[in-house]
């Protein structure tokens, strides 16, 4: 791991705790949205529905990762990336602010406003993508920000569940206010952090992404310019970028059944589970948000193992599995997920289950997201054209956004509706199972696309 951080850099690390900041806030935020809108007034929630807390948090889940395709082509055309981030991550804490003084629905959409409109100009990811110049590093660097990213996940969903119930809970009110408060500090002091950053950055983020072109892309140009005799500012696209761009929006599109399978499975936790399985454990009652836990938790503990994974398997002759292969197996281990989850309804019979075999379920579910989740990124450094750079990383993220609106109508037409909840849970896995297939059958030609002619 030391010659990694040597290779890596300062401005890397730097950069990837800054991640630490925007998480931890994020998920406090998030998961407490299910629990405040559906809480009864008289514990300080709204008193709104299970399935407007599912709007709610879907829509903060979906705009956040829908806005940056237009703030995706400011940073490559107009502004430096290392200028929005900061302000994106002030807008967030002036989103979490208004969470913790709502009092109707009306507040809330405003904090989602304000906290996606902030994660659209968050930039992190990009800036990382630039500052890691070696290439055969990327993947590697992008699993090691992944258990960074999960460090903050995790102090958030474990410390919500506490501090809403017991820190901050008086006389029968439940509370969320100081926290959503906390979610705001936090970000504060976050924008604070990456302003040091800058220090270890260099010039990357300065420029429009087309101003900062890689030496490939510098002398590909060069070639093309001396071929046709042009001067003009801008060259068309040559067929590798065509190529490379249909490359990521195509594993991009495959990616939003893995999220919208990912994201309906939280449901049935908040919703069948607390029905069916017993959440008490020695006397203490689990907060739900801990189950969010689990997955950051296991996060922060695989990010080190596939980071040597991938490492490794870049070292061997043929190089490392494509992304489209690693997409599809973890498409694959998450149907296993379900089939587990079947398995404990018809294990339970007509009594409860231990919510600790939950915790099996959230190493499925992070472990499928491993195999793929944090290299999208490292995918779109690769290969997606500087002019197109940040565009690229939100089309990577437009599959969170479909996905965010797809699960929860999903989830009322199949969980919720007249089907039991094993047979789901098989369907699923039969989809994920044959969307596995697809992708090995046609790895080939995929991966062909980002191949230099």
């Amino acid at each position: 791991m030391e010659a990694t951080k040597k290779k890596l850099g300062k401005g890397f690390w730097f950069l990837a705790c800054t991640d630490i900041f925007e998480r931890l806030s994020y998920y406090l935020g998030r998961s407490l949205i299910l629990i405040f809108v559906t809480a009864s007034i008289a514990t300080g929630g709204l008193g709104l529905s299970e399935s407007q807390g599912a709007t709610m948090q879907s829509l903060l889940t979906a705009c956040a990762y829908g806005l940056p395709l237009f703030t995706g082509v400011v940073c490559d055309r107009f502004i430096g990336a290392r200028y929005v981030t900061p302000f994106g991550m002030l807008l967030c804490g002036l989103g979490y602010f208004l969470g913790s003084i709502a009092h109707g629905p009306g507040m809330v959409y405003a904090m989602i406003a304000c906290v996606s409109g902030g994660l659209s100009l968050y930039k992190v990811g990009s800036l990382m993508g630039r500052v890691v110049k070696d290439k055969t590093q990327l993947d590697s660097a992008f699993s090691i920000r992944y258990t960074l990213v999960n460090v903050g996940s995790f102090i958030g969903t474990f410390a919500v569940g506490i501090l809403y119930k017991d820190v901050f809970a008086h006389d029968g009110v439940l509370g969320f206010a100081p926290c959503f408060k906390i979610a705001a500090v936090v970000m504060v002091l976050g924008a604070a952090w990456f302003a040091l950053s800058t220090k270890f950055m260099g010039e990357v983020g300065k420029k429009p992404y087309k101003n900062e072109k890689t030496e490939e892309e510098l002398a590909a140009e060069a070639k093309l310019r001396a071929e046709l005799k042009d001067n003009k500012k801008e060259i068309p696209l040559t067929t590798v970028e065509k190529k490379r761009i249909a490359a990521i929006i195509l594993v991009s599109g495959f990616s939003i059944i893995f999220w919208l399978f990912w994201n309906l499975a939280y449901l049935p936790v908040y919703y069948y589970w607390t029905k069916h399985a017993n959440w008490i454990i020695g006397g203490y009652e689990i907060p739900l948000t801990w189950f969010d836990s689990c997955n950051a938790i296991f996060c922060v503990i695989l990010g080190p193992v596939t980071a040597l994974l991938w490492r490794k398997l870049a070292e061997r002759p043929q190089g490392d599995m494509s992304l489209f292969r690693k997409t599809g197996i973890g498409i694959g281990i998450l149907g296993l997920g379900y089939v587990f989850m079947c398995m404990l309804d018809v294990m339970r019979g007509t009594g409860k289950v231990s919510c600790i075999w939950l915790i099996l379920f959230a190493f499925l579910l992070t472990l499928g997201e491993m195999f793929f989740s944090p290299l999208g990124n490292s995918f779109i450094s690769k290969y997606a054209p500087s002019r197109y750079y940040s565009t690229m990383g939100a089309v990577w993220g437009l599959a969170t956004f479909f996905a965010s609106f797809a699960y929860g109508p999903l989830y009322g037409a199949t969980f919720g509706g007249n089907f039991e909840f094993k047979h789901v849970c098989i369907g699923i896995a039969i989809v994920a199972a044959i969307t596995a297939l697809v992708l090995f059958a046609l790895d080939k030609k995929l991966s062909s696309l980002v191949e230099e002619d």
